[in-house]
């Protein structure tokens, strides 16, 4: 079996990451699922939170907000909505979008604005985490 896999990122706009990579953590729709070379096939939704994957032993890590995840044995494909570097991430930035969607939370009235809210809560904490990391 090989030690490592075919690690493609993409969003809409760009090619983020085209490795080998030797291991993957995607955040799915119902939790983390760690990825080694030779995993059984699956397609996950994502959800909002860190990507940290394994190149040449270093560890790379990035926000990622939405998409699709296809795992098989020799490749993993991720389809995201957003994705950023940690060293990308301007942390001033993501916190006053932290504290916008908070505002925006405590004077949401209908179920989409409350959605919409914690959402972008989510998206921002999620920034804010990758880039203390790194």
């Amino acid at each position: 079996m090989a030690d490592t896999f075919k690690l493609e990122i993409v969003t809409p706009e760009r090619k983020v990451v085209d490795t080998a990579a030797e291991e993957v953590q995607i955040p799915g729709k119902n939790g983390y699922l760690g990825v080694l070379p030779g995993h059984a096939p699956l397609i996950t939704e994502l959800a909002v939170g860190e990507i940290t994957f394994r190149e040449s032993s270093s560890e790379q890590r990035l926000a990622v907000a939405w998409g699709f995840a296809e795992v098989l044995p020799n490749r993993v494909t991720v389809l995201a909505e957003t994705v950023e570097r940690a060293d990308q991430i301007d942390v001033p930035r993501a916190q006053q979008s932290l504290a916008r969607a908070e505002e925006s939370l405590k004077s949401a009235q209908t179920e989409e604005d409350f959605s919409h809210a914690t959402g972008k809560i989510r998206v921002a904490q999620a920034r804010i985490e990758v880039a203390q990391k790194k």
